[in-house]
């Protein structure tokens, strides 16, 4: 029978980030015009939510490639303001994923194929609700982008960072801190994937040095264990 295909895409200021080969914000449009564009193949209806910061745009899921041409200009659209602007937002709208979550609800139909594709940076309880809800009655998949320098400093040295906006600089010298900048993404990576096991939902995690056709792939024929599950 039919399943409809809904796309939760964050680009948000958290997404603006990237040390190798491509931003997160652009890693996570790719991700999600794959998704997009297998479920066009083969024949579904396929829509979805693309959230910023300040605002979020639905286009509801329809059996054609005009309505996936829309959802992914949409998307490039988001993804060239974070070009524009680039200040944090207000501590008011850290919420935009559970916004996105919301309107998402509104609209999936029972036994649809859901993907929410972020940093998941803003994730809080409501967010987490609104997930467990879904999960319900549709096949909900999360993908986490990550970028490896979230995951490790890069070799000793004194390096130039800047947000866009403010430049400094950080120094990565020190042994011990490497080990536990390390450690302490490990651990928010093993929070994270606890949390979506908890409520049953798979996990794919891409890395925005690898290419991401290839670790959707992975996915797919079940080598990641984490989201073997996945349906």
């Amino acid at each position: 029978r039919e399943r409809p295909v809904l796309i939760a895409v964050d680009q948000s200021h958290n997404m603006f980030f990237g040390s190798q080969v491509a931003f997160k914000s652009v890693v996570a449009a790719e991700a999600a015009a794959i998704i997009c564009w297998t479920t066009v193949d083969n024949g579904d209806r396929v829509g979805g939510v693309v959230f910023g910061d300040q605002h979020q745009e639905l286009v509801k899921p329809r059996r054609s490639k005009r309505s996936a041409l829309r959802f992914l200009n949409t998307l490039a659209s988001y993804n060239q303001d974070l070009l524009q602007h680039r200040q944090s937002p207000s501590l008011a709208d850290v919420s935009c994923l559970q916004r996105a979550l919301e309107q998402l609800y509104r609209i999936t139909r029972p036994s649809s194929n859901v993907y929410v594709i972020s940093d998941f940076q803003t994730l809080n309880e409501s967010c987490l609700r609104y997930l467990r809800q879904l999960s319900l009655h549709s096949s909900v998949t999360a993908v986490y982008i990550y970028d490896m320098l979230e995951a490790n400093l890069p070799v000793p040295g004194i390096y130039s960072i800047t947000d866009g906006a403010h430049r400094s600089s950080i120094d990565t010298h020190a042994r011990k801190i490497r080990e536990l900048y390390h450690q302490d993404f490990t651990q928010r990576l093993s929070s994270l994937e606890n949390t979506f096991s908890n409520i049953k939902i798979p996990l794919i995690t891409i890395r925005t040095s690898q290419l991401v056709l290839a670790q959707l792939e992975t996915w797919r024929h079940g080598d990641t264990g984490s989201t073997q599950s996945a349906g």
